[in-house]
């Protein structure tokens, strides 16, 4: 019997003839050691680099970490030990928190060492910190668990710089604290000095008890300090391993600078208030000094106020052009007969806490109130307020399409005043949100839409 040849057999089954399956096979063999050279040189999914190993043993690398370069391995090795150090140093802070309060505090307490007055001379707002400290911690703890759980185990997906801007408001806490450590030791000392049971109670207590490590009362009450300086440290550690392109990077940046900034303010107000002790310094700029400035200028809002700080909401701060027209003739005339004057502004809202569990609810309450805070600069680092706070509830905000570079605060039965920024855009955005609130407040608004030449008697309103 005749053989088919191998050809003929080809063109049978498939119409492909001997020079196009050669063709065809080759190109298939060249596609395929494309496939294997870019598999071999793959980018690395962190940096975009193509310095990868080539991996001969599949089974026994993490695919994941397989699609890394060495660089970019020891870089998320690193940020992993950083966010660890992070979490785990906290919960060592909150652990001395706590024995100062069940070691020393509750002791002397219900022994009746000291008077209520005294314990709180010395241990200042410390079950303030404990608590800040036991949700902040919780809520970290979460984040790490969480990430093992989807098989995060570089914890990538845990964003230290969100979280600690969600609990900025620890930082004022803290202030506290450190503005009062210098007369808390000074009262502990003359009283260690004065009541002899005292002075055995802490001896006996840094000897003989165990969880103490053998430390005494003053270095307890350190923790808080060392504590907020060493965050600045920790969230560079963070930083210097997170590569630019991760989405907590700018957070990061952000928080490292706002602690930063909160120091130096801790720093000024321990300088004038005459004491000599400081804490760790860091390198000032423009950003940083403008922040101080800005956090100085929130607590005179606060102070003014009265409002809680878990409660309140800046929602706009900046300086804006001010001024009281004396009759209704300058909206004619324009804005250029008038004179204005620079002025800080702080726009308060105080917010009704949805939950009493977290510091900040993710879904904020109703408005109780907002007010307007006016601060005068006197170049010498301290604020004068203008006037008390305008109550936006009694206040009526318009403007004037002739006049579009400025809007009108009118309170109800007193005084007017008109304001502008330098830049346009920002002087409508200020309106916008100063009549928002506005409108939000005071029922009688509500129901006649908020006109302002309703219930108003005054040559300085305009339509």
């Amino acid at each position: 019997a005749t053989r088919t040849k191998s050809v003929d057999v080809e063109r049978a089954d498939s119409g492909i003839g001997q020079m196009p399956a050669r063709k065809w096979r080759n190109r298939a063999s060249e596609t395929l050691s494309s496939l294997q050279a870019w598999e071999a040189h793959r980018p690395c999914t962190d940096c975009g680099e193509r310095d990868l190993p080539v991996e001969t043993d599949v089974q026994n690398c993490n695919q994941r970490r397989a699609d890394l370069c060495e660089k970019c391995r020891k870089r998320r090795t690193e940020r992993k030990e950083s966010v660890l150090e992070f979490v785990n140093t906290e919960a060592s802070y909150g652990e001395d928190l706590r024995i100062i309060k069940e070691e020393f505090y509750l002791p002397m307490q219900a022994a009746g060492l000291l008077s209520q007055e005294q314990l709180l001379g010395i241990f200042s707002n410390i079950q303030e910190l404990i608590d800040l400290n036991e949700n902040f911690l919780e809520v970290l703890q979460e984040e790490i668990d969480q990430a093992f759980d989807q098989g995060d185990d570089d914890l990538m997906t845990v964003c230290i710089g969100e979280i600690f801007l969600e609990f900025v408001n620890m930082l004022p806490a803290f202030q506290t604290y450190c503005l009062q450590q210098s007369s808390s030791v000074n009262m502990l000392n003359a009283l260690e000095k004065e009541k002899e049971l005292l002075r055995i109670f802490l001896n006996v207590s840094q000897n003989d008890n165990t969880a103490l490590r053998r430390m005494n009362l003053r270095s307890f009450l350190m923790a808080p300090l060392q504590r907020v300086t060493k965050y600045p440290l920790l969230l560079s550690r963070i930083i210097k391993a997170t590569t630019e392109y991760h989405p907590d990077h700018g957070s990061l940046r952000e928080a490292k600078s706002r602690i930063e900034s909160h120091l130096e303010h801790i720093n000024m107000k321990t300088k004038q208030e005459g004491n000599t002790w400081t804490l760790r310094s860091f390198r000032q700029d423009s950003k940083k000094k403008r922040e101080v400035i800005n956090i100085e200028m929130r607590e005179t809002a606060l102070k003014t106020v009265g409002w809680l700080r878990e409660e309140t909401r800046f929602v706009m701060e900046g300086s804006l052009q001010l001024a009281q027209p004396p009759d209704g003739q300058w909206v004619k005339k324009g804005s250029k007969t008038l004179k204005f004057q620079n002025m800080q502004v702080l726009l308060l809202v105080n917010m009704k806490r949805v939950s009493e569990s977290s510091l900040e609810s993710a879904e904020p309450g109703p408005v109780k109130d907002a007010v307007l805070v006016l601060i005068r600069d006197k170049n010498n680092g301290k604020f004068h307020l203008l006037r008390e706070p305008l109550r936006l509830s009694n206040c009526i905000v318009s403007t004037d399409p002739d006049c579009d570079d400025t809007f009108e605060l009118i309170e109800i039965r007193r005084e007017a005043f008109v304001f502008r920024d330098s830049d346009r855009a920002r002087t409508h955005h200020w309106f916008r949100q100063i009549r928002r609130y506005s409108r939000e407040l005071g029922s009688w608004k509500k129901r006649r839409n908020a006109l302002p030449n309703i219930m108003i008697s005054t040559p300085h309103t305009r339509p």
